[in-house]
């Protein structure tokens, strides 16, 4: 079924459709992973776009059980050059059609996806539709969209959950959380407890945690503030705290660092970033559209991770203050394991 990528400035793709045929609207964004299109289906920080994948071909190995990072996708749809249609015999494999039905979630294919990502290049942020057809009441109708503000409200949990194990305790504020990085806590033997976006300080002080941990997200730093600024206010410097993606941002906000806007927003495993005081270079999965201006901090920084494409700062740490903060996803998930020490770091922050 031909069915077409539209854009907010009159220009549209066609291709051939597949998943769900329902009209769907968004942000565009690059995701160039290679790997790993099931994480970044279900990551919740792709909340709201339509993700348009660089490499050649998905779908190949199928989705399964263990790779889900949220159990329902808020993607608005995909776009890609080729997409597999034979997969692994397993039974408790999926082929990428029939879990994009599924999941509801609108897909084109034989799209020209090097012409997408040069003019994602130009553009900061660009509306985009999937659509049945490519006439001027398409246009009008995508012109019109206002896209949602606070999105972590959107993909948060509602209630908190328990990931009971036998260690420390942690609470973690979902602003878009994923799976891994509390399957990552689980192997550590962390206990912890998941609370909304909006939880609050006795919320949290009801839990007596060793530690805190403010989530990956989608949206702005600025959308957060107003539920995070108490939760920093009251235990900043007492209680161990981790900003991770929008976390990161937060945190790096509350204490009046310059966040740069990227030129490209990250979103993809292949980083390269600088851990400052051994020169080792990691390769990290990342999705943001800031990072740190490092002439902006004044606080002496134990630990500091820089981007190698901008020089901009992507992660810090003080043991005195207590803050860890990462704009990368420490456990990869897609990406490699490079940064998973920085779970066994915030476990030691706490003891």
């Amino acid at each position: 079924m031909k069915r077409y990528l539209i854009l907010e400035d009159g220009s549209s793709f066609p291709g051939e459709g597949i998943g769900a045929t329902i009209i769907s609207t968004g942000e565009l964004a690059i995701q160039t992973s290679n790997f790993g299109y099931q994480e970044a289906l279900t990551d919740p920080t792709n909340a709201g776009k339509i993700l348009v994948f660089t490499t050649p071909m998905i779908g190949s190995t199928g989705i399964n059980a263990i790779d889900y990072e949220s159990i329902d996708p808020t993607v608005k749809g995909i776009i890609a050059n080729d997409v597999a249609w034979n997969i692994s015999d397993s039974e408790t494999f999926q082929d990428l059609d029939s879990f994009l039905k599924e999941k509801n979630i609108p897909a084109i294919f034989n799209v020209d996806t090097r012409a997408l990502v040069h003019r994602l290049m130009e553009e900061n942020t660009i509306k985009a539709s999937i659509m049945d057809t490519n006439d001027e009441h398409a246009f009008d109708q995508i012109k019109a969209l206002v896209l949602p503000k606070n999105k972590s409200a959107m993909v948060s949990t509602k209630n908190a959950y328990a990931a009971p194990n036998v260690g420390k305790t942690v609470a973690v504020l979902d602003l878009g959380l994923k799976h891994s990085m509390l399957r990552e806590l689980s192997l550590r033997k962390i206990n912890v407890t998941v609370l909304p976006y909006d939880a609050s300080v006795r919320d949290i002080e009801n839990l007596r945690p060793d530690g805190i941990i403010i989530s990956n997200g989608p949206g702005k730093a600025d959308e957060v503030e107003t539920n995070l600024a108490p939760i920093f206010d009251h235990f900043y410097g007492k209680q161990p705290i981790w900003g991770i993606g929008l976390g990161f941002l937060a945190l790096s906000n509350y204490l009046n660092f310059e966040l740069v806007t990227l030129p490209e927003e990250f979103n993809g495993t292949n980083y390269p970033i600088i851990e400052q005081n051994s020169n080792q270079i990691w390769q990290v999965a990342m999705n943001i559209d800031q990072l740190v201006l490092s002439d902006s901090i004044q606080l002496q920084m134990d630990q500091e991770y820089f981007d190698l494409h901008s020089e901009l700062l992507a992660g810090f740490s003080n043991n005195k203050e207590k803050v860890i903060a990462t704009a990368f996803n420490a456990e990869g998930a897609p990406g490699s394991l490079d940064a998973q020490v920085i779970f066994d770091d915030f476990v030691k922050m706490m003891e």
